[in-house]
């Protein structure tokens, strides 16, 4: 741990990172923000706390005292660095357009060279799972095929009735009880990794299947796919893609995440794809900046441009390039006619001129032979994706489906802008905070009366499982990625 200032160790400890700090920030971006003050009200952290340097202003200022040489990076400041949630609305919020986010990361990935606060055990899990475990495909999906030997084998209820939970935090018991089916076999195991559109067709979609995401929620991947071939989209899986990175760059394994950057580029240009689509907020917001991560790369920069450039979350995909919202809209407005919007499968609800309007907007392709329909009467809500959102800017095209699908009442989550508290590992290494910011969150989740509650990022999904079962709402509302609701209720004539 670092110690104090006065200590000769920490000077030496300090001086070091200081030095990589003032080496690494981009100093242009410190200077740009103008301490305005307009992304205190959007920073979960500051409005949690009411406390300076918790906003991002503050933290910014903290990085260019450092680089200024006015003060030397502490353990205060590393832990200041850490307490981040990394959602990033304050850029959407910043007139200056300060890149919060990549300063952000420059700074963990300094802090991470010289830190002496990570105990043995901490050192060693992060080694295994940056170095031995994300990278690997293939030892994810044993880490997948563990689980479900656990999930499944009448493992997990012995271990519950035993007590042995007790022995870890509380917030480790609550993520284990809304853990997902895992599996052994991902996408490609399951389907195989080329997938012909069905119609008439738009063009090729490469699909990113992550490597939790492929293990932890195989069948939305399986499920995302359905939905590109019903749009349109040739699908393929290239074989030889990996982790993103994104959980690298956010905990300061900057080295780590250009070489998943690298491979994943290879793997999508020798597939030859018009676009690259994304089901995970955290995953995707990586995805699109790996022309900033590999800007200093003369062999990768200009391909990385030509991938971030082509990356899109499947929602944005289907409601901008696909023939699944025009033929929403489509049957929309016969339906007008008739008063009542299409029935497939049972069901029918009023159909306004204002929601055929929206939903027709931005939309491309011919009316196709697929609509959106819900056989009972249910009202969905929905949690932003911080990444997706603040990062990807695409909060439109998630709210545009929903409004696609028959007799779905669509809600909208007072502060579905705001963090949830998920933020990759922040509920595991900030258990504390992310709980209030989680309790907050669901108060306003419970005002909606939804039945589901949708989001688009795993994380994000796990959290407000998590919230659900926390606050007694369970049997009440289910908390479900939006792929899976459209796919299930996905209409073919």
């Amino acid at each position: 741990m670092l110690e104090s200032k006065g200590s000769k160790s920490s000077e030496g400890s300090c001086s070091e990172l200081a030095t990589t700090l003032k080496n690494t920030l981009n100093y242009d971006q410190l200077t740009n923000c103008m301490r305005c003050g307009f992304c205190l009200p959007a920073c979960p952290t500051f409005r949690e706390t009411g406390i300076e340097a918790e906003s991002p202003r503050g933290r910014i200022a903290l990085m260019k005292a450092v680089a200024d040489g006015l003060m030397d990076p502490d353990y205060a400041f590393e832990t200041q660095m850490n307490h981040c949630l990394g959602c990033r609305a304050c850029e959407p919020a910043c007139p200056a357009d300060v890149k919060y986010g990549q300063l952000l990361e420059q700074a963990r990935d300094s802090v991470e060279q010289h830190t002496e606060s990570h105990r043995w055990w901490v050192k060693l899990a992060r080694k295994t799972a940056f170095e031995g475990m994300f990278p690997h495909q293939g030892r994810m999906r044993l880490l997948g095929g563990a689980l479900q030997v656990y999930q499944k084998s009448g493992l997990r209820g012995l271990v519950r009735g035993s007590g042995m939970m007790k022995l870890f935090p509380k917030h480790m018991q609550q993520m284990e009880r809304i853990l997902p089916d895992a599996s052994y076999r991902g996408v490609v195991e399951q389907i195989g990794s080329v997938h012909p559109a069905k119609g008439e067709r738009v063009g090729t979609v490469g699909l990113f299947r992550g490597c939790i995401m492929d293990v932890m929620f195989t069948e939305t991947n399986k499920h995302t796919v359905e939905l590109l071939n019903a749009a349109g989209f040739d699908v393929v899986i290239p074989e030889s893609q990996n982790c993103c990175g994104a959980l690298h760059a956010h905990s300061g394994e900057q080295d780590g995440a250009r070489e998943l950057a690298k491979r994943n580029i290879a793997a999508f240009k020798a597939a030859g794809v018009d676009w690259i689509a994304s089901n995970a907020g955290g995953c995707g917001a990586l995805l699109v900046e790996y022309d900033h991560l590999l800007h200093d790369d003369q062999q990768y920069a200009s391909d990385a441009k030509w991938f971030a450039k082509r990356t899109l979350d499947v929602s944005k995909l289907l409601v901008e390039h696909g023939r699944l919202q025009s033929a929403a809209a489509a049957a929309a407005a016969a339906s007008k006619v008739q008063g009542t919007a299409p029935s497939c499968g049972g069901g029918t609800a009023a159909a306004t001129s204002a929601e055929v309007s929206e939903n027709s907007a931005g939309c491309g392709g011919s009316c196709g032979s697929v609509s959106f329909a819900s056989a009972d009467p249910v009202r969905i809500t929905y949690q932003d994706s911080c990444h997706l959102r603040n990062v990807m800017r695409s909060s439109e095209a998630p709210r545009k489906l929903m409004k696609s699908v028959a007799n779905a009442e669509f809600v909208e989550l007072f502060e579905s802008d705001r963090c949830c508290g998920s933020a990759g590992i922040y509920n595991l290494t900030q258990p504390e905070m992310a709980g209030q910011i989680l309790d907050h969150k669901m108060d306003h989740v419970k005002q909606t009366g939804a039945h589901y509650l949708l989001t688009s990022n795993p994380g994000c999904l796990l959290q407000m499982k998590l919230g659900i079962e926390k606050h007694g709402m369970s049997g009440k509302m289910e908390a479900v990625h939006l792929v899976d609701f459209l796919h299930e209720r996905i209409c073919k004539e």
